[in-house]
């Protein structure tokens, strides 16, 4: 039982807060019981976690339905966090090793990430002012 004392216009209370159940709380004033129904707290709003941002935007940015899961493997992937500046590919282009296929704005300083291999674009998982982070999947290439 905790107790608190208060004085309101020269008035002195000595107020004890028993028990709480299921939001009435037993509260004794200057020896008088009295049960106090509480508010009830709202409830946090609970912020949805996006796992994969980039896998969620793949249809927008991508012509070419979406055949189902996006191996990722054979991803270009971002070297460090920025910002998309430019997608130099699309779905069904062939490119070939050291092909720029997307600028990253990363420090203030445009970056051109190239294909590591040549192959033929399969998905395009960005699309230009999409803000990335370091391992995130670009473009695929197989």
């Amino acid at each position: 039982m905790k107790e608190y004392k208060y004085k309101i216009n020269g008035t002195e209370y000595t107020v004890q807060i028993g028990d709480i159940v299921e939001n009435i709380a037993n509260v004794t004033v200057n020896g008088e019981d009295f049960q106090v129904e509480m508010e009830n707290q709202p409830e946090p709003e609970k912020k949805k976690v996006v796992v994969n941002p980039a896998a969620a935007q793949q249809q927008e940015a991508s012509d070419a339905p979406a055949a189902g899961p996006v191996n990722t493997e054979n991803a270009l992937k971002a070297p460090l966090p920025g910002v998309v500046v430019e997608v130099k590919v699309a779905v069904g282009d062939t490119v070939n090793a050291g092909d720029t296929v997307v600028v990253l704005e990363a420090m203030k300083m445009a970056n051109n990430l190239d294909a590591e291999k040549s192959g033929k674009v399969t998905a395009v998982l960005v699309k230009a002012g999409d803000s990335v982070m370091e391992d995130t999947p670009l473009v695929v290439i197989e």
